[in-house]
């Protein structure tokens, strides 16, 4: 079961039962190959308030220059490159994540490219993204970055209200955000995303509106509007409970989520997944790997893999990821189960804007059918022959009632 199947199945009381294994054609076919790659960069100079990410808090003062604690672990990264079995053709694309990927230096973004060329092959076209935090480079750097083979920068940016951003636990302000898409842009970056987070403590409408406005004004080319979740052992999953102040409430974090999808499409961005805007031509290609449910390599700390019908996620600190090392980075047993295929299947393709064609969920498909007539009077799901999508904004408002309904009646055809 993925993390974001467990979490739908936790929140809805959802039961799991383990059927007899159909037809390998569900969701992604297990010979389809890898052509992605995610690398973890763990680091960070301090942990957001928000943030439950495999990290490694390093400080104001450790870069990837002068900290003998990255310059390990990068090694350890080449080294885990260097020991995976090349399942497929050539990376068509690359994310760097984190942490605060950023903290590097370029040749050693570039070394990390090189180790991944040498191992498996990068297209010529290859969509290679880096999530970077303001204040944490400059234009020299990012240019660095951008000879070393960076094609797409995703600019954690959060909010345009300093209070927010302090609130947040965040070590930029709205200052920082301005001077680091200024040195982007002079530095020749032609594919930029700005993140944006809602239902933050103590935000308005008004803010949110501030924050989109001037998100616009920057003119980015890709915008990912995220609403807050509460996870357990953040400072915030400590502090706060879900709907109560000074979170917004519920009906407000709805209205900043119909704000959101109204301004940036009025704005000429497509809203093509339920958190991602894309003026035509930028959708970020490596994110619909995940979201269309096919293979994808992934390495470092913490990170996962879907690779030959297994899904799997590395240990999440770095002394039991360097013990998993050395052992030879054995793999799980078990497998995933068709079920399993279909649910993450429909709840990923549901998150796209064009929904996903039901053939890929098989016998699974037909229990659907009866489940969602109310949601489709409701003008909430809308299907097209064998298409299925949520409508924007309200489908996807409630998408996680639809999967919880879906999952069950799934659940419930595989009963013996």
């Amino acid at each position: 079961m993925s993390v974001a199947t467990a979490a739908v199945s936790a929140k809805f009381g959802v039961s799991r039962t383990v059927p007899s294994e159909p037809p390998h054609y569900i969701g992604a076919p297990l010979s389809h190959p890898p052509t992605a790659a995610y690398l973890h960069i763990p680091f960070c100079r301090r942990r957001c308030f928000y943030c439950d990410f495999p990290i490694t808090v390093v400080g104001d003062r450790r870069r990837g220059r002068d900290s003998g604690t990255i310059r390990e672990y990068l090694q350890a990264l080449i080294g885990e490159i260097q020991q995976q079995p090349v399942l497929g053709p050539a990376l068509t694309t690359v994310f760097f994540g984190g942490g605060t990927p950023s903290l590097l230096e370029g040749d050693q973004i570039r070394e990390l490219l090189e180790a991944l060329a040498a191992r498996f092959g990068l297209a010529s076209n290859a969509e290679i993204s880096i999530e970077m935090d303001p204040a944490t480079f400059d234009q020299t750097q990012a240019r660095d970055y951008l000879r070393a083979g960076i094609t797409r920068i995703s600019l954690g940016s959060q909010a345009f209200q300093d209070r927010l951003l302090e609130a947040c636990g965040r070590t930029h302000r709205v200052a920082d955000i301005n001077a680091a898409v200024a040195d982007l842009r002079a530095a020749g970056c032609t594919n930029l995303s700005l993140d944006l987070i809602s239902g933050l403590p103590g935000q308005t409408l008004a803010d949110w509106e501030e924050s989109l406005t001037a998100a616009i004004a920057l003119a980015p080319e890709h915008i990912s509007a995220y609403d807050l979740v509460l996870e357990p052992g953040t400072v915030f999953g400590k502090r706060y409970e879900p709907g109560e102040g000074p979170l917004p409430t519920d009906d407000l974090t709805a209205q900043m989520y119909r704000t959101a999808s109204t301004r940036l499409r009025a704005a000429g961005f497509e809203h093509y997944e339920i958190s991602n805007y894309a003026r035509p031509g930028f959708q970020c290609r490596h994110n619909r790997i995940y979201w269309e449910n096919r293979p994808f390599y992934g390495f470092g700390m913490g990170a996962a893999s879907y690779l030959q019908g297994l899904r799997f996620s590395r240990p999440r600190t770095r002394a039991h990821y360097y013990q998993w090392l050395a052992a030879g980075c054995p793999l799980p047993e078990a497998s995933e189960t068709a079920l399993d295929r279909a649910q993450e299947t429909l709840m990923l393709g549901l998150r796209l804007a064009e929904g996903l064609d039901l053939h890929r969920l098989g016998p699974f498909a037909a229990p659907l059918a009866l489940v969602l007539v109310p949601y489709e009077a409701a003008g909430q799901v809308v299907r097209n022959g064998d298409r299925l999508r949520l409508s924007d904004p309200e489908g996807f408002l409630i998408s996680n009632r639809i999967l919880a309904d879906s999952f069950a009646a799934m659940e419930e055809a595989v009963q013996p």
